[in-house]
């Protein structure tokens, strides 16, 4: 960490109970006439697009609507939501549920604006200009896309995750209603809040975090390890869903400005290769690249086993460390979410080809506390298995 640091996110955040009900008004306030509505598949299928056309329509607002988007999209999707923003001359995007809505709603409004193809925006700082303005609101209480400029695809040709990163992929607005997150069933809460810690965790221990980005990810990691538990076993909790939400924003934050680490790294090929969702792959993770990263990081381990409610008095500075470790293993437990690299079918003679995938995805490797070889990851998966 040096003298100098910047901070960045969304250009404005709305949060609180039924701020969606406001969208017209905020699309309107972007000089929106007719959005693109990109949607997650399953909130259409429970209804979700009734509650939309509602909205729009009452405030006699045109749209068009996208609501097939599944989790872990292909980037394919991408250039055929821009097209259709394209063709129906919508003038803003609006995305709609978990990141993987987001994503899609992020790139397809800049490929739109800038006609490229989204296989030519993919690494850092490749999309030429704005893209159409852009409202983001969450569902889930995990991702915490709605404040950072990435978005990730599946790259079914090289069998990995990649990412756009672009300054022009914040959003203008970040819409956060935490009523909207209630219905999220428990076992998708779990891993989309464990997500969210892992944001948190690894920004706050990312050799690039500043004093405000450690401010947001020490904060998120408090709210969703004292409030994940009860949003899992007790969903209509709307006190716990505000501050898990607020949380999941935090986090948000915290990694769009220092980065995430070596989980990220290790979990895209996971991902890509086996289509595991990216908030599992990240939760049977975690404490693997934990253990390992930790040697890189004691004083900032005390700090988070203090915040996650670890008492630590008359232990060594390693073993107040580990007991971070034992939190969040204990966390993932309390949420019911047993599973391991086996469990989740992963052949372990596949080790060798999801750590090479892994070392390609550089930029969170170099943030990471601790140095990673090709070795260290196979050890990482095997210790994860």
């Amino acid at each position: 960490m040096g003298n100098i640091f910047s901070f960045t996110g969304a250009k404005e955040i709305v949060f609180g109970e039924g701020a969606f009900d406001r969208l017209a008004e905020y699309v309107t306030l972007l000089n929106g006439k007719k959005p693109l509505i990109v949607l997650d598949k399953n909130l259409a299928e429970r209804g979700f697009d009734e509650k939309i056309a509602d909205l729009l329509k009452h405030a006699g607002m045109k749209y068009v609507l996208y609501d097939k988007v599944e989790a872990e999209p292909l980037l394919e999707i991408a250039d055929k939501v821009a097209g259709m923003a394209v063709k129906k001359k919508a003038d803003s995007v609006v995305g709609i549920g978990g990141g993987s809505a987001m994503d899609v709603a992020k790139a397809a409004a800049a490929i739109a604006a800038n006609k490229g193809k989204a296989k030519d925006y993919l690494g850092l700082n490749k999309v030429p200009g704005p893209g159409l303005p852009k409202i983001m609101v969450p569902t889930t209480a995990g991702t915490g896309s709605e404040v950072t400029f990435t978005a990730v695809f599946v790259r079914k040709d090289l069998k990995k995750k990649e990412g756009m990163n672009s300054q022009y992929l914040y959003p203008e607005l970040a819409l956060l209603d935490p009523t909207l997150t209630l219905s999220v069933p428990p076992m998708v809460t779990a891993t989309t809040g464990v997500d969210a810690l892992c944001h948190a965790f690894e920004s706050y221990t990312s050799i690039h975090s500043s004093p405000m980005s450690e401010m947001m990810s020490l904060e998120a990691i408090r709210l969703i390890s004292s409030n994940l538990r009860t949003c899992v076993h007790d969903g209509s909790n709307l006190a716990a869903r505000k501050n898990m939400l607020l949380g999941s924003l935090y986090a948000g934050l915290g990694l769009a400005n220092a980065g995430v680490t070596a989980v990220h790294s290790l979990s895209y090929p996971l991902g890509g290769t086996y289509g595991i969702s990216h908030g599992l792959a990240n939760t049977v993770l975690l404490p693997s690249v934990m253990r390992f990263n930790l040697p890189g990081a004691l004083e900032k381990y005390v700090v988070v086993a203090k915040t996650m409610g670890e008492v630590v008095n008359n232990l060594s500075i390693r073993e107040a460390a580990y007991m971070a470790v034992e939190a969040v293993e204990n966390l993932i437990d309390d949420c019911g979410i047993i599973d391991t690299l086996e469990t989740l079918g992963i052949d372990r003679k596949d080790f060798p080809l999801l750590a090479d995938t892994a070392m390609t995805v550089a930029r969170p490797l170099e943030n990471n506390p601790r140095k990673v070889t090709e070795g260290d990851v196979i050890e990482i998966y095997e210790d994860a298995f």
